[in-house]
């Protein structure tokens, strides 16, 4: 039986979060970035990288696991490249700032390229392609995780050897469609959506997770908590596996934070690399037929007769701008075990807030 719900407004969310984040320490600014950032995940319905992440945050917070004094350094400024170390600091300050940067040189240049390395838990990668593509820009990123034990299996295999290493791409609006938007993890599902359907007692999708013997299962019990028995299964059996594997050397090795592997440092905590390509399409050709056509095939895939009238055929990032606009009218729904964990993280952290 599932655990009961309830609806949270938006913005008393983000305020709970960042009392709680600055209570653990996080400088003002990273605190209102990374709250912002937790609950746009939400209202985006990606709850898996929502407010549900921060007992882990808060425990990274404690342990050292997070550097709140980070002080990050870039170590190659070219017109097309750029390559910053975020010294162990928040993700999402880090993240955005890497997009600024870089967009402005692919603006003057056309294209660049840049990596973070050593950074805390970036979240979802969707929200730096969204941020390019308000720039106009096309995005594309490679995420590698490490300092944590790895969770999903290579394919054909029967433990776990890599993290769920999202791979995203961005393309900017045009006059009449929003901006297109695949943000996806190379497992099977998210490590957060098993930590929720385990929160809220429901099975896992067939063939997305094997338990510690190696064997398939939907029960996520095992990874309740934040802990982990099993691994999850790589997205398309040996493609998935295969971009995973690409993330790993895209952003592990030449973000310079190392893969996975286990000679790299396993702390407990969440660290990310990353490896991004903006593009601006005027550096490419005409701008207008550029548009004209991202629309006319835009509208030549979404016409395709739905296999279920209930469900016709979706742009890429329609998704997450219709759960926005629902949620930030009706809340953001939140199972009681997660409102539970986060109170008692508020509770530790003596902030008085609760949700």
């Amino acid at each position: 039986m599932s655990t009961a719900e309830r609806r949270l407004n938006p913005a008393e969310l983000e305020t709970f979060c960042n009392a709680l984040l600055a209570s653990g320490g996080a400088r003002a600014d990273d605190a209102a970035c990374v709250a912002a950032h937790l609950v746009d995940a939400n209202l985006k319905g990606h709850d898996s990288h929502g407010a549900g992440l921060l007992p882990a945050y808060a425990q990274h917070m404690k342990r050292g696991q997070v550097n709140l004094a980070a002080s990050e350094k870039t170590l190659t400024d070219t017109s097309v490249i750029l390559r910053v170390d975020a010294d162990g600091g928040w993700g999402a300050p880090a993240g955005q700032r890497l997009i600024e940067r870089a967009s402005a040189r692919a603006r003057e240049h056309g294209l660049a390229a840049a990596t973070l390395g050593q950074v805390h838990h970036l979240g979802r990668i969707g929200a730096y392609a969204e941020q390019a593509a308000a720039a106009g820009l096309v995005s594309i990123h490679f995420v590698n995780v490490t300092d944590h034990a790895p969770l999903v299996a290579p394919y054909r295999g029967s433990d776990a050897r890599f993290g769920t290493n999202p791979v995203c791409i961005g393309y900017p609006a045009t006059s009449t469609r929003p901006a297109f938007l695949l943000d996806m993890a190379t497992s099977q599902i998210a490590l957060g959506k098993v930590r929720i359907a385990a929160n809220r007692g429901v099975a896992v999708p067939s063939g997305s997770l094997i338990d510690k013997r190696g064997m398939p299962t939907t029960d996520p019990s095992g990874m309740a908590g934040f802990e982990l028995e099993g691994a999850l299964t790589p997205l398309g059996k040996h493609k998935g596996y295969g971009l995973a594997f690409a993330c790993e050397l895209l952003a592990g090795v030449l973000g310079g934070g190392g893969t996975i592997q286990p000679d790299t440092p396993r702390r407990g905590g969440i660290t990310n690399g990353m490896f991004s390509i903006f593009i601006d399409p005027a550096a490419f050709g005409d701008t207008a037929w550029m548009q004209a056509e991202t629309d006319a095939m835009a509208r030549y895939a979404l016409a395709s007769p739905p296999m279920d009238w209930d469900s016709p055929v979706l742009y890429p990032g329609d998704p997450e701008r219709a759960i926005a606009g629902k949620r930030a009218k009706e809340g953001i729904p939140m199972d009681e075990t997660t409102i539970g964990q986060l109170n008692a993280v508020a509770e530790k952290l003596g902030v008085a807030e609760r949700l």
